[in-house]
């Protein structure tokens, strides 16, 4: 018994240590975004009340304009979030409840696509979308490319396969169609998937800064995470304090983040997914 309790007290001691070392650095920077002067030294992640204030964020919304850029990210985020969700399902659906020549291959090449570098593909992207198409400048533009994600599809596939064939198979009997099977029958059971593809799919469109550079030219396009680049490489050294007022930009993108992870963390539980099947 004391062996399991002393087990156990160094597991959760371990724990905390590491979790303490994965929150420093967000906490740091909280803190940075709000000091008067930097103090880059140790003794800087416990400043004197004194020296805390919020200028620095007015700062920067002077120079970027925060809510636009936050909104801009939004959309940028939203659409690709709504996109890869929407054929995530049916194709996830697709390839591991139908039945049809080439599923296999299909499927093969859907983990092909995820040995390729996004990066490999940008330079065509871009004549494609910003060239022929006259998406430059354009919600659209930024969202197209990530509107397919092949990870969701690989991760809705393997939901769907964990369900039970007799659920189907009674809902067939029953007279019910492949949508309201996906609708009724299907979806309830993989909530944790969507909000798996939900979560890893806004950390990166949210962070993305590389595509949205090159197809926005126009400031009131561009999203926050681009901003505060042109920000800290052009304007940065014009405020009285360019360390806090990056820090402070960096607060603002990263707390929708952050606030989404506590908001549905607690709703990552495991299934039953046996429990709709009964004798």
């Amino acid at each position: 018994m004391k062996r399991a309790l002393g087990s156990s007290a160094a597991m959760y001691v371990v724990l905390s240590l590491g979790a303490l070392a994965f929150l420093f650095p967000f906490y740091y920077m909280v803190i940075g975004s709000l000091q008067t002067t930097v103090d880059p030294s140790p003794a800087g992640a416990f400043p004197d009340p004194g020296n805390l204030t919020l200028d620095n964020y007015g700062a920067i919304n002077a120079r970027i304009d925060l809510l636009q850029g936050l909104a801009n990210s939004g959309i940028f985020t939203g659409g690709v979030i709504l996109g890869t969700v929407v054929f995530g399902v049916l194709a996830g659906y697709a390839l591991a409840v139908l039945h049809w020549r080439g599923r296999s291959a299909t499927f093969s090449l859907v983990l092909l696509v995820q040995v390729i570098p996004f990066q490999l593909l940008m330079i065509p992207l871009y004549v494609m979308i910003a060239r022929d198409y006259g998406l430059a400048d354009s919600y659209a533009g930024m969202i197209l490319p990530f509107f397919i994600n092949s990870t969701a599809v690989i991760i809705f596939r393997q939901y769907f396969l964990q369900l039970p064939k007799e659920l189907f198979d009674a809902a067939r009997i029953d007279g019910a169609g492949e949508l309201r099977l996906l609708w009724n029958v299907a979806l309830p059971l993989v909530r944790p998937a969507l909000l798996t593809v939900v979560l890893l799919t806004f950390i990166g469109p949210w962070n993305e800064f590389l595509w949205p550079f090159l197809i926005t030219k126009d400031a009131s396009m561009q999203p926050l995470a681009v901003s505060l680049a042109n920000f800290l490489s052009n304007v940065a050294a014009s405020t009285a304090n360019p360390f806090g007022a990056t820090l402070a930009g960096a607060v603002v993108l990263a707390a929708p983040a952050v606030a989404l992870f506590l908001i549905f963390q607690r709703y990552f539980t495991s299934n039953d997914l046996g429990s709709g099947v009964k004798g």
